[in-house]
């Protein structure tokens, strides 16, 4: 017999994504077959999966954790924001069009049959479905037709913990708010809450636990510490973390553009020791640097736009003539190009925009997305690199004269004749050690010290699951994963 242990957040970054990743390696420590699982997710951060489809970055991370390659199923709905009001809609790891927030509403009850299909045909492989909520399940105004928290905790009759994060403050208002605004069948879902990230002296926290049991009826089920030298590939929020040492540092301007996607592929960047990664925002002046990268974008032209309108374009021009390194990744990629074109208004209006025209090519945006994971090797160095294409542009032109030659025989991206302007459409090539360092001297540093990213996750991993055996109640665990 499955059972779904479903976690749900008093707020966005509460901890969800953390806790099912803990929970999943955990019980794969101990033998057992457990499988992620997010009914709907709104990120611009996604993997591509075993199957050919995409899902939210997080639950890859998750599949990880449990021992899984990622598969559509673990997350059959995700939203990616194109505007403040519209979204991609991908089903089940396929884009099926934009739609206006009002127009999605409308949408949830297909969705809903895709979140209970995917979900049906995990529990008849797994005997553990370990599920992310999504946001706060006390958002009132999305209760009706939801899919993402109690909707579908209720649809599939599921236990639920509750977990909040301390280090944001008011933890005992957050938990016993959320309670005090769901239903009474949905209040009795939640078997128990944990609080995330504490400093301190827990036994100064100790009469607030109390009192909460109290008040509430529910237990705690553990306190996780706050850790620190942590690293868990962010669902959406820009991370800026890093850590630094002594010695030479490489200087990495990353502009934030506004749809800013999958920037989890600077985490080794931000992870290196040797580099020295700043995130520029608006309003901020790029400051000189050794190497800037133009990062992927869910919505190129409207970005693009932005970039001019910051005096960023006339920055990189500067950059470029004292010899700087310019570097494009997917969305970047296209803009280093000639043109861009959307003629089925994928990303907004139908029309064209002038790229930077630092590559001889031009994209044209196509409604049938691209989705691989792909390995190759770079033309720096023959260095084997990996990774994975998210993209609905199709580019062409001299300029694309192979910055990656794949294993499938396709040239990816281009290189300047001088060397200095690199492209391509590999989201995750800092990840392998070996690309990484290629591009690292490329950009001038000339000792590259060795950092295994994947090692780094696993690592991190670990640490969660540890966590779980050491600050929360194993037993009521083990009892709500029905073993």
């Amino acid at each position: 017999m499955t059972a779904t242990l479903m976690v749900q957040g008093t707020t966005s970054d509460a901890g969800k994504s953390t806790l099912v990743t803990a929970l999943c390696r955990w019980l794969k420590r101990q033998g057992v077959s457990v499988v992620p699982f997010k009914p709907q997710n709104m990120a611009l951060n996604s993997a591509v999966t075993a199957d050919g489809g995409e899902i939210g970055r997080a639950q890859a991370v998750q599949a990880q954790a449990a021992g899984l390659a990622p598969h559509t199923d673990m997350n059959p709905v995700l939203l990616k924001p194109n505007s403040d009001t519209g979204a991609q809609v991908i089903i089940q790891g396929r884009a099926i069009g934009n739609m206006h927030a009002v127009a999605y509403h409308d949408y949830k009850q297909t969705a809903r049959a895709a979140v209970l299909e995917s979900h049906q045909r995990l529990s008849a492989q797994y005997p553990v479905v370990m599920v992310e909520g999504a946001g706060s399940p006390a958002e009132i105004n999305l209760r009706a037709g939801d899919i993402a928290n109690m909707g579908f905790a209720e649809a599939v009759d599921c236990p639920v913990i509750l977990i909040a994060d301390i280090d944001k403050g008011g933890v005992f208002a957050h938990l016993v708010g959320t309670l005090e605004l769901l239903s009474a069948s949905e209040q009795a879902r939640v078997q128990g809450f944990v609080i995330n990230r504490f400093r301190g002296d827990l036994s100064l926290l100790q009469p607030g636990l109390d009192w909460l049991e109290q008040r509430t009826g529910k237990p705690v089920l553990g306190v996780l510490p706050y850790l620190m030298d942590f690293h868990l590939e962010a669902e959406d929020a820009v991370a800026t973390r890093q850590v630094t040492q002594a010695g030479p540092q490489l200087k990495v301007v990353v502009p934030v553009l506004p749809r800013i996607s999958n920037h989890t592929d600077f985490d080794p960047l931000r992870l290196h020791p040797q580099v020295d990664l700043q995130f520029i925002g608006p309003g901020q002046a790029i400051p000189p640097a050794d190497l800037i990268i133009l990062p992927g974008s869910k919505s190129v032209r409207a970005d693009l736009a932005f970039l001019r309108e910051q005096g960023w374009a006339v920055v990189i021009d500067r950059h470029l003539r004292y010899g700087g390194k310019l570097l494009g990744i997917c969305g970047g990629l296209q803009m280093l190009g000639t043109q861009i074109d959307d003629p089925h208004g994928l990303e907004g209006a139908p029309g064209s925009s002038a790229g930077l025209g630092l590559l001889d090519f031009a994209t044209v945006l196509e409604p049938e997305k691209q989705l691989r994971n792909v390995q190759g090797r770079l033309c720096l160095e023959q260095a084997v690199v990996s990774g994975y294409e998210i993209h609905a542009g199709v580019s062409t032109g001299a300029g694309l004269n192979g910055a990656v030659q794949l294993d499938d025989g396709r040239p990816d991206g281009g290189m300047s004749a001088d060397g200095q302007v690199l492209g391509t459409y590999l989201h995750g090539l800092f990840e392998s050690s070996e690309a990484c360092g290629a591009l690292l001297r490329w950009a001038g540093l000339r000792e590259v010290q060795t950092v295994d990213y994947h090692a780094l996750r696993e690592r991190d991993i670990e640490r969660l699951a540890d966590l779980v055996e050491a600050h929360l109640d194993t037993g009521k665990l083990r009892e709500l994963c029905g073993l």
